[in-house]
């Protein structure tokens, strides 16, 4: 695995001293309104961000800012209930921490979830949709920076589908456009960016999965369709519908998470 950065080790040291563990089977990151899942976490050990020296803090409603240690299943795990988005000011390189520090805890693996626009007409709000590749539009081409590696996110969405069935949960699969935020899209954006392929937009994620496939840590996506993007039906948007679409697929979003940490 690839060197991290200096700042990790002191991260990492300070929250062994807070009582985490040395090391953890899975790290989770929680988006919008997914914070739901940590009451599925036994033996909690959970420190505020603001608390951790050198981390971010997150300004994003939906966001509860706790870094969490706990189980699953027997399963030691890290959760971030909330993340660090680019457009609160933070740069590429500091929204993906959390994969810096699944690398340092020895994770085997990071799942990552996100609250999305449904692009695709075929989708519904609620559905949970693996991302199986990634568009970085325009000036977000630089997400990361310019270093040679390869992501292929294919085989792992087989697996969570797989999974998935496993437990009888019926999953949509697809592209994830990211796009900078803080503002929704216009109509006249998501048409053009339903003729580039894209199925969901959001405005996190991509960041974290290139990193990860850089340092070669196995890595998970899972959108949850919190609204339809705009032009896709009549509407205004409003982040309200976040809180409502989570809170509808809550226990199915906490099962499939578990069996990912205990399978993938």
């Amino acid at each position: 695995m690839k060197l991290l950065p200096d700042t990790i080790h002191p991260i990492k040291k300070y929250l062994i001293r807070e009582g985490f563990p040395d090391q953890a089977e899975a790290v989770v990151i929680l988006g919008s309104g997914l914070g739901g899942f940590t009451e599925a976490i036994g033996n909690q050990v959970a420190v505020p961000y603001a608390q951790i020296p050198g981390f971010p803090e997150t300004t994003v409603q939906g966001h509860s800012g706790e870094l969490i240690s706990g189980t699953v299943k027997g399963k030691q795990i890290i959760a971030f209930s909330g993340r660090f988005h680019h457009y609160e000011g933070h740069a590429f390189s500091r929204t993906v921490l959390p994969v810096h520090l699944a690398a340092s805890f020895l994770s085997k693996k990071i799942i990552i979830s996100n609250a999305a626009g449904a692009i695709n007409t075929r989708f519904n709000v609620g559905d949970l949709m693996v991302i199986e590749d990634l568009i970085r539009p325009f000036h977000t081409l630089s997400v990361m920076p310019a270093q040679p590696y390869r992501y292929n996110l294919y085989p792992v969405a087989d697996r969570v589908r797989s999974i998935a069935t496993g437990i009888g949960l019926e999953i949509q699969r697809g592209t994830y456009i990211y796009v900078k935020g803080p503002n929704y899209e216009s109509k006249a954006e998501i048409r053009a960016f339903r003729v580039l392929g894209a199925d969901v937009v959001g405005m996190s994620t991509a960041a974290e999965l290139m990193e990860a496939a850089r340092i070669g840590l196995p890595a998970a996506a899972i959108s949850l369709v919190t609204n339809m993007a705009a032009g896709v039906q009549k509407g205004k948007l409003d982040h309200s519908e976040v809180k409502e679409a989570a809170e509808s697929r809550k226990s199915d979003f906490t099962r499939l998470v578990t069996e990912l940490i205990l399978k993938l």
